[in-house]
């Protein structure tokens, strides 16, 4: 399993005014969290590095880019960073519906300085989990694209709960054959265990996304 990123994580405030950029950047100093203050939405994309953990904390009206559009173009871009927005009361609606984009949550001016850090807190540990979620799948994906066409074949027969001799007689192999591309592929896939190899394959097919369509692909070929 390929390690975590060690990079600190950092939070991303993007807000046009420069008093509010300030106050919310003295609050995080304050407690030692590192963070980086953007004044448009514009020059955040500008500077955007998806290998950085860390969340937004986005102002949702700001003049040319607004926040909800900044939203749509990070989903666009698959960006996993965590978004809290900043609304006044009559963004309500708006942020109600940006939570329904994929936004984590929002907090209403004025706010406390302890309930906004308790809600980068919860975050920052929402983007930890995403990030070694991905490096998992990433590391599968990689495994499975080193198996050879007959490996990947019997890897499906294996995790449909097939034994060996079926598998022979499907294939027109020798169950001695079977065995050994068995083994070579249990290998590559970095386990000895039936049930590790299925579950495996279930962490790819249930958190499929447009980075692994390819996978789709390949699995509607050979079934």
């Amino acid at each position: 399993m390929q390690k975590e990123s060690s990079q600190k994580p950092t939070v991303f405030i993007i807000d046009d005014d420069e008093a509010v950029r300030d106050s919310l950047k003295l609050l995080l100093d304050s407690v030692g969290q590192k963070n980086k203050t953007f004044s448009n939405a514009e020059y955040f994309l500008e500077t955007y590095d998806e290998s950085c953990p860390g969340c937004l904390i986005l102002d949702i009206r700001m003049p040319n880019m607004s926040g909800l559009e900044l939203q749509s173009k990070l989903n666009e871009m698959h960006c996993i960073l965590p978004v809290i927005f900043i609304t006044g009361h009559g963004d309500v609606p708006m942020a109600v519906r940006a939570i329904k984009e994929g936004a984590m949550d929002f907090i209403q001016k004025p706010f406390r300085d302890q309930e906004l850090l308790d809600l980068i807190n919860d975050a920052l540990k929402l983007d930890a989990k995403q990030r070694t979620n991905l490096l998992e799948r990433k590391e599968i994906l990689q495994r499975i694209s080193s198996l050879s066409d007959r490996e990947y074949e019997i890897l499906q027969l294996i995790i449909q709960g097939k034994p060996n001799k079926l598998i022979a007689t499907e294939i027109g192999l020798s169950q001695r054959t079977v065995e050994i591309h068995r083994s070579h592929l249990m290998k590559k896939m970095g386990t000895k265990s039936l049930a590790h190899l299925v579950r495996q394959i279930m962490v790819i097919k249930s958190h499929m996304s447009p980075d692994f369509s390819f996978l789709d692909e390949k699995i509607n070929k050979r079934t």
